[in-house]
């Protein structure tokens, strides 16, 4: 690519390069036959002299042999000059031929079918080149391009900011027309299926899409998927396509039925029976009465508030008729990887998608079929990015009460942030999971092995699918900065717990509390003087 630069770089230069030998061949050709100054014409025979004619005769004859000379050497130089012309021609036609050049076929309009379809080829390796048909090994989890989700109305965004927001309609035009017309080249794609002939379907609108994801690899172009309701409940049109930096292309139209597609949600667990009493109450509304195609798993290490914890799962299951369930006891110490990863392994059933989840963990239905069409065995697996939870007594400090749990869930820079660093929620076919090697099981305790696992399928072929999600959050609970961590750990544990209570703004409202009221009771006095 360099060298093809190089030469069509070269190209104007050598043009200029012959002018200026032009130029010259013809300021020698003019001062050759310009008649000599005064001082150095040849000096004439008079007229009366009896060898005038002679000596007329002699001054044409060398006059004459003058030109010819001039003429020959001039003749000379212009074939040497065609001849290094013609060669450098070459030269560069022969590196064109090796290096075809897309931009170079397009802009030849003398043969628009041939233009049009190194164009088209063009484009193709585009989506080729692109992250869209398998995944790319990358070599550390910052390396991965995370997706955005959307909406009809609303954006799903990482990269916030501090004047950007995490949830927003799309303040720029161009991110707006974008969205509307990647929505509406789906739709008229859906309405026209190819192969069908004049088959009755059903007529696919605007309204009819769920939601999409999106992300754009900067020297490729834009990958697009977007989900639309089928025809019946779990039934969806997944529609892929691609803006290599071009029109958009048609990558993917295909029907995804998720009607006997299981989740098996995998819950680690050790104490904490109050926390399991108001997961279980998320898990009876959302996956047992919406979704109903869930199977719980919950492993839980030691015996206290055991008996707690298997009352509320098996009270839930008398009241529901809920039978997908399995508890499993271990007595060793807490490790939430080896949890999960016995978990996963204890299935006995078909391959299943596995979620795996924690207790302060609450989801929506409409997040379980997300679980369902981001991941494909062999192929994707998900890991969306939760909306993390504030504090609610910071957050909600000055109202006379604190709103209860599904009214606290709206995502807001006020009342969260994206928990774009934790790696831990995740759902992936149980084949792919044993395939990539399981969890760490050295890793003791909470932490470290959510990373573990996701750089293994980082440096795998699968695609990583890693967008925000609007259904996923991660209720507030106190963190606690234990006395036996070094100052250092400390330290860092305590800017954890305060990024996790509240927002910028609100921790700054805190700081200066006193200031603030200080200033309100001078207002206060001012007005009563007047």
């Amino acid at each position: 690519m360099m060298l093809r630069r190089g030469f069509i770089l070269f190209l104007p230069r050598l043009v200029g390069l012959l002018v200026v030998a032009c130029c010259s061949v013809s300021i020698v050709y003019m001062l050759a036959c310009t008649p000599k100054g005064d001082n150095q014409q040849l000096a004439f025979p008079r007229v009366h002299s009896p060898t005038v004619k002679e000596g007329y005769e002699a001054i044409l004859q060398e006059r004459e042999e003058q030109h010819r000379n001039y003429i020959i050497s001039l003749k000379k130089q212009i074939a040497q000059l065609k001849a290094e012309l013609q060669g450098r021609s070459e030269q560069l036609k022969n590196v064109q031929d090796q290096y075809p050049d897309p931009l170079d076929n397009r802009l030849d309009h003398s043969n628009t079918e041939k233009a049009q379809a190194n164009l088209l080829a063009f484009l193709r390796s585009q989506i080729d080149k692109a992250e869209v048909h398998s995944g790319v090994k990358l070599s550390t989890e910052y390396a991965a391009v995370p997706f955005e989700s959307f909406t009809l109305q609303k954006v799903y965004q990482l990269e916030t900011g501090l004047t950007r927001h995490p949830e927003e309609k799309p303040v720029r035009k161009d991110k707006r027309d974008e969205l509307v017309e990647v929505i509406e080249l789906a739709v008229g794609s859906l309405n026209n299926p190819e192969g069908e002939g004049n088959a009755k379907h059903h007529v696919y609108t605007a309204s009819d899409f769920v939601e999409g994801i999106y992300r754009t690899e900067k020297d490729k172009g834009t990958l697009y998927e977007l989900t639309f309701k089928g025809d019946t409940k779990h039934q969806f049109k997944k529609i892929v396509l691609f803006r290599p930096f071009g029109p958009v292309m048609k990558v993917k139209n295909e029907n995804v039925n998720m009607a006997d597609t299981l989740i098996n949600v995998i819950v680690p667990l050790a104490k904490r029976a109050s926390k399991f009493r108001q997961f279980m109450q998320n898990f009876r509304e959302m996956g047992i009465q919406q979704d109903g195609r869930v199977h719980l798993t919950v492993v839980y290490f030691g015996k206290e508030q055991m008996n707690e914890v298997k009352s509320i799962l098996e009270n839930t299951s008398k009241s529901t008729n809920f039978k997908n369930f399995t508890f499993i006891q271990l007595n060793e110490e807490f490790s939430r990887g080896k949890g999960l990863d016995i978990g996963a392994r204890f299935w006995k059933g078909n391959n299943v998608v596995l979620f795996f989840c924690d207790v302060d963990i609450y989801f929506t239905a409409e997040f379980l079929n997300s679980c369902r069409l981001n991941t494909q065995p062999g192929k994707k697996v998900f890991y969306p990015v939760l909306f993390s939870q504030y504090n609610p007594s910071i957050i909600y400090g000055h109202h006379d009460s604190i709103p209860s749990l599904e009214q606290q869930l709206i995502i807001k820079k006020e009342t969260g942030f994206w928990r774009d660093f934790g790696f831990g929620m995740t759902c992936q076919y149980r084949s792919d999971f044993i395939n990539i090697g399981g969890f760490d099981l050295d890793i003791k305790g909470w932490g470290g092995e959510d990373v573990h696992l996701y750089r293994k399928y980082l440096h795998s072929n699968l695609i990583v699918i890693r967008t925000p999600v609007r259904g996923l959050f991660h209720l507030w609970h106190e963190k606690q900065c234990l006395d036996e961590l070094t100052p250092e750990q400390y330290k860092m544990c305590m800017q954890s717990k305060a990024m996790n209570e509240a927002s910028h703004g609100q921790l700054g409202m805190l700081v200066f509390k006193q200031e603030i009221e200080t200033h309100l009771h001078r207002q206060k006095l001012s007005s009563k003087k007047t």
